[in-house]
């Protein structure tokens, strides 16, 4: 079984970054970062950039852009540096939720035996 962007077409992931291995540093995009698009796609840009701006008409993961496209996460991590220095799409980091205190964990496992 081969997985989506990696023995179908090698030549075509060079192609998509320009021979870039890796996005510049700083990139702030991880898995869960959220990307929403700035603008709409216009003509001339490079087809997966359009599919990346249509994608994230609403904040959508990294990872779910990956997924649709069927490339690999650090192609699209290329991909959207690229989106994101040309002002395109922005980059939402979803907030850390705060750690539930102890107390109230064990107040609701004893009410979920109770049950």
């Amino acid at each position: 079984m081969s997985r989506p962007g990696r023995d179908d077409a090698p030549d075509r992931l060079y192609t998509l970054t320009g021979g870039r291995s890796r996005s510049g540093p700083g990139n702030p995009f991880d898995l869960v970062t959220l990307v929403v698009a700035e603008c709409d796609p216009v003509p001339g840009l490079q087809s997966e950039h359009a599919a990346i701006l249509r994608l994230s008409e609403r904040p959508t993961a990294v990872v779910e852009i990956a997924a649709e496209l069927g490339l690999p996460v650090s192609i699209v991590r290329i991909l959207l540096s690229d989106l994101l220095a040309a002002g395109r799409v922005s980059a939402r980091h979803p907030r850390r939720a705060a750690v539930p205190d102890p107390d109230i964990l064990e107040q609701v496992l004893v009410g979920l035996r109770n049950l």
